[in-house]
């Protein structure tokens, strides 16, 4: 069994899980009316990885026997000024999941609850990929702003990404 604070802590990171495909889907709605078809296919196959990440702790808990629980969730934003716009506040929240998932691991570590440990180990390499990812593409949308050509195949490219969910 998991301690009361780290059973609670993991039930709201799910919940946050959750909550990050709501803001990727929001997101996705952004670049579709703003005719950013692959960039929108880009958002929507995050939502994808974010309920993975989700269903990950909800699995762990009740592997643990713990009552995984859901609770409600903020509005997204849905209006963003720009793709810039849009990539930074992607760069933005995954920088928080990242500082939530440390958060975590260190409840887990002050606790010595070496099970939850080696989960959130996953969690913290795939937050470095997040972070590269959406630090990446920042840097690729700021490059190729005002240019109508590249954002067109930059949009392409983006359009082709699909989610294998990793194997364990």
């Amino acid at each position: 069994m998991l301690s009361e604070k780290l059973t609670n802590a993991i039930n709201k990171q799910l919940n946050y899980e959750l909550f990050s495909g709501h803001v990727y889907v929001a997101m996705a709605s952004w670049c579709a009316a703003n005719d950013l078809p692959g960039f929108a296919h880009f958002f929507l196959v995050q939502e994808q990885e974010e309920r993975f990440h989700a269903m990950k702790f909800f699995n762990f808990l009740t592997e643990m026997e713990e009552r995984p629980m859901m609770t409600g969730m903020p509005d997204p934003d849905n209006e963003y000024v720009n793709l810039v716009d849009v990539f930074e506040k992607a760069l933005e929240h995954e920088k928080g999941v990242t500082s939530r998932i440390y958060s975590l691991m260190d409840i887990a570590t002050e606790e010595k609850e070496y099970r939850t440990i080696s989960m959130l180990n996953w969690f913290v390499d795939e937050q470095r990929e997040e972070e590269d990812t959406f630090a990446g593409l920042l840097a690729t949308v700021r490059r190729v702003e005002g240019h109508g050509n590249q954002i067109y195949h930059l949009d392409k490219e983006l359009g082709a990404r699909t989610f294998t969910p990793p194997t364990e």
